[in-house]
């Protein structure tokens, strides 16, 4: 099976920094792929990446088998129409109501009439669980949960063939966290979506995750299914995934237990 998105080798420097070297990954079409990693590890330079937002230093970035890398934002219009993107603080509009919010790319780029869009809007709501009753009110006025939900309904209202999920959960409480991780997955598979999400949330990666990648100091270390992850011994990721501060992961700068690399760990 084509991969929807393929990475190979991906380099990206910031002066004398490497954030990314050299990584490889690929998404099957359909498939929720969670990349995890500490702060620091290049998860979000490898997302701003894939949008197209900065530009490797090398390497390949493809999508629907077309290489994107060097590609001017006109060339790829084609390609952000088919994409939808949850971002980590929801980024609502603070000017518009919610329902301009939600429908925000169809009356931009698609000239949608206002009815329609706001029509849009309460199917989008819907699918995540909310009501119309919202639809125009200030993003101001929405609790921490509410502004995630509607953020997630603008993501998914133009049904697009890709998603992209910032840290979805950050900064919700357990409870709308588990609510958030469910919608996800239930919208997703309705849509039958490609996703890519970055988290640092293993509750996440758990409740939505087909595939989990492990990303540290900028390489993809680790990579496979969710049983494969419960029943691994790779060493950085039983680290990362039970929250250990000993082991051969970095600890703010210093290494706090003598251990391979993690190409020797392999």
């Amino acid at each position: 099976m084509t991969a929807k998105i393929a990475l190979t080798n991906v380099h990206k420097s910031f002066g004398p920094k490497d954030v990314l070297r050299g990584v490889n990954l690929e998404v099957e079409t359909g498939q929720s792929l969670v990349v995890i990693g500490g702060s620091g590890s290049g998860k979000s330079v490898m997302l701003k990446s894939i949008l197209g937002l900065l530009t490797p230093d090398s390497g390949s970035i493809k999508i629907d088998s077309r290489e994107t890398v060097g590609l001017a934002r006109r060339g790829r219009a084609d390609i952000d129409h088919q994409i939808g993107m949850l971002f980590q603080n929801g980024a609502l509009f603070d000017s518009l109501p919610v329902w301009k919010n939600v429908a925000f790319r169809a009356i931009q780029n698609d000239g949608m009439n206002e009815a329609d869009a706001r029509d849009l809007a309460v199917d989008a709501l819907k699918r995540v669980e909310l009501g119309a009753e919202l639809l125009d009110l200030s993003p101001a006025a929405l609790s921490g949960g509410m502004h995630k939900r509607v953020g997630l309904a603008r993501a998914i209202a133009s049904k697009p063939e890709i998603i992209f999920f910032d840290e979805p959960t950050t900064g919700l409480d357990p409870i709308m966290t588990d609510v958030i991780n469910h919608l996800i997955r239930n919208c997703v598979q309705e849509l039958g979506a490609t996703t890519v999400t970055i988290t640092h949330d293993m509750t996440s990666v758990r409740a939505i995750a087909d595939k989990t990648a492990l990303l540290y100091k900028g390489e993809i270390i680790w990579q496979g299914t969710t049983d494969e992850l419960e029943g691994s011994d790779d060493p950085f990721l039983n680290q990362f995934i039970n929250g250990l501060a000993h082991g051969p992961i970095e600890v703010e700068g210093q290494k706090l237990d003598s251990a391979p690399s993690p190409a020797e760990a392999v």
